[in-house]
Order: structure tokens, then sequence, then C-alpha cells
């Protein structure tokens, strides 16, 4: 039986599935329907992580991913992406794309149409007009609507610092202001709901390895910022000879570490994928300890699973993902990892018994703060 595996972000024990499989960030189904479809078609694993990508571009997921989100401190909404072929080790990628809403696709040009790796702002602009993509704008009501919403609260949240006048009561324009000394790695201001980006996975029958990431970045962030999501080993990584690892969350600390390489080199080195994912997540929070993020995993037997942070993620998505459980239950689908309130007990007295054990702790009142859930063929 053939498995199609749709992960919600949390934390999984490990966890085997047949060959071809697609595994993604975050609850996007439709993207993962669509790189399952193009691989039962008889697509490339390129192919799929390019499609099932750009489904959530179209659909604007969560508004984090796609036209119509995110809107920077011009009010100006722009998207990056990437893509890699874990059999060439190739790579594609743009940042701070303006004007075209297909970035997945640009990405993709990028690795097949020149010998560059990262193009970036206007050029990467004026390049995806050039290979044929459409130019148009890519605000929306929405978006403009959260612009003019921060304007009004003084531009707050924001993501300045050591300026005047200052960010926290007032916008700009800043200068700089003579440094003070601050505390080693201070608590940021950091909103996770802006966050969302998609980072997939797909594994074909014969263990061919490809990934890609899209998003439209964080929410108010300075122009002509860049996260992890379009930097090879940070967002993504695809390796054939190992398997492939996809991240989200703080992108402007994830890029430091590089934790989808050092995932798969570590399922390289032998470690299971849920352990290689939890390294690399440990990793990062040993010098950031409230960072906020997660990671997912799969090597090229099969094999996924993926690791957040416990205390992050429950205190910002505890309710989304009872919500998540519940729209999961009321459409038929089995649950069949549970963890509540991060006891394990709980977590073992549900195996068996997924569904009735679901609903009966959620009618008793439980936080369900983390789950996940198959499709099965």
């Amino acid at each position: 039986m053939i498995q199609r595996v749709f992960v919600i972000i949390c934390l999984l024990p490990l966890n085997q599935a047949a060959l071809p499989l697609v595994i993604n960030t975050w609850h996007f189904k439709d993207a993962a329907n669509a790189a399952w479809s193009t691989l039962q078609k008889g697509g490339s694993v390129l192919d799929a992580v390019e499609r099932g990508c750009a489904r959530c571009e179209l659909e604007q997921c969560d508004g984090s991913v796609g036209f119509g989100g995110s809107p920077d401190e011009r009010g100006e909404t722009t998207l990056d992406a990437m893509i890699m072929n874990g059999d060439t080790m190739e790579v594609g990628a743009v940042a701070d794309l303006r004007r075209v809403k297909n970035a997945v696709g640009v990405a993709r040009a990028v690795m097949e149409h020149t010998e560059h790796t990262f193009i970036v702002g206007e050029s990467a602009t004026i390049f995806a007009e050039n290979m044929g993509f459409m130019s148009e704008d890519l605000s929306t009501n929405k978006s403009i609507a959260i612009f003019s919403q921060w304007l009004q609260q003084n531009c707050q949240p924001n993501y300045r610092k050591n300026v005047f006048p200052d960010p926290s009561k007032s916008c700009g324009p800043y200068k700089p202001k003579a440094k003070l000394w601050k505390p080693k790695n201070p608590k940021r201001n950091f909103d996770p709901s802006s966050h969302d980006t998609i980072g997939m996975i797909a594994i074909g029958k014969n263990g061919q390895v490809a990934a890609a990431t899209s998003t439209n970045g964080a929410t108010h962030k300075i122009p002509g910022r860049v996260g992890d999501s379009p930097v090879a080993g940070a967002g993504a990584y695809a390796d054939s000879t190992a398997g492939g690892a996809a991240a989200t969350g703080d992108g402007d600390i994830m890029m430091r570490f590089l934790p989808s390489f050092l995932a798969v080199d570590l399922m390289r080195n032998g470690d299971q994928p849920t352990v290689a994912c939890k390294t690399a997540i440990s990793r990062i929070k040993k010098y950031y300890p409230d960072f906020f993020g997660a990671i997912i995993c799969a090597n090229t037997t099969g094999g996924y699973g993926s690791w957040a942070d416990r205390s992050a993620l429950h205190d910002a998505a505890s309710q989304g993902r009872l919500l998540a459980l519940r729209t999961l239950i009321a459409q038929g689908h089995s649950v069949n990892v549970l963890t509540i309130d991060h006891v394990s007990p709980l977590h073992e007295a549900c195996i068996g018994s997924h569904v009735a054990c679901a609903r009966a702790l959620i009618d008793a009142g439980a936080n369900v703060s983390l789950c996940r859930a198959d499709w099965l063929m």
C-alpha cells in the first residue's frame, strides 16, 4: 500500500511509509494533494514539489505564502522561494521577488536556465518577465488593510532595534543611535502566525529526493529582508544519498544554523529522521531559548519525522491544533498520534483507538496541543 503523508507541524515519533512519499510543513493539504497527484501521473519529484508549493502560492496558504500577504514596511508584498534537486545538488532561488506570483516557478527557472543559484530583488522580477512569467500587482485589499492598520498603530510591531526615534513607539525614518550594552540574545518580538512557510519534500519510488519552499516572509519586515526559506540548507535541503528536510519558523534565526542541511547530514550518518530533526532544533535553542520553529525530515527509505519546540508550539498554537484536530475528526480522518499536555501515558492510551480517544478527550476539555494525521490510499 502506498502512503501519502500530510503533516501538521508537531512532535512526531519515528514513522515509516512506502515510497513514493510527499511531506510538507503545516496543514496545507491541497499542496500535498497537488504534489502527490503529480507523482501519480508520472511527474518527477521536482515537478511534485514545484506544483505543491505553487498550489499554496495560488491559494495564499494562511496568508503567509503567495500574493496578498505579509506587507513590508512600505506596504509591498514580496516573495521568496527555492527548489533543490537532490540528484544533481542543483538549486534555484529567488528573494524579494516583486510583481510575480509564481515564485517557486521562477526559482526553478533560475536552476534550469542559468548558471546561477540565487537572484534577488527587481533583477529577479526582470529575469522572471524575460522567462515569460506574468507581471501583476501582488497587493490585495487585505494586505493594504493590514498595512494601513499597522501605520495607525505607530508601526507596531516592527523589526528595528538600537535606533531613534524609539521603534517601540513610533514609525521611522530611523537613524542609528549609540550602541548600548544589551543582554545576549534578548527575547525577540516574533509572531508565529506570520511565518507559516510551506516547505515540501518529495521522495520518488527509487529514492530520488527534491525539496522546495515558498513564502511571502515576515509581516512588516524591513524592505529587502530575506529569511531562511530561499536559502539552501536553511529553508530546505535535498540529497538523494540521504534524504530531505524543510524548516519553518523564525527565519532570521534559523538561517544562522542551516538546520535543514544539518538534519540531512545527520540522516546520512545514520540518525533516524525524528532524531535528526530534534538535534537540528536543539542546536538552535542552545543559543536562542525562546526560538520558535520546527523541521520535517524524510530519508530515502521512507522514514519520516519532525520536531518542534514544545513550549513555543504549546503557547502559540495550542488552540489552532485543537481546531485542526476537531476538523480532522469531523472529516473522518484517522488521527493516529496524539499528545495531550505532553504526558506520554495519555499518548499511549490513545494507541489503537485514536478517534474515539480524541473525541473523548476533547469532550472532557483536554488541552490537545499536537497531532499528526495520515491519509491512506
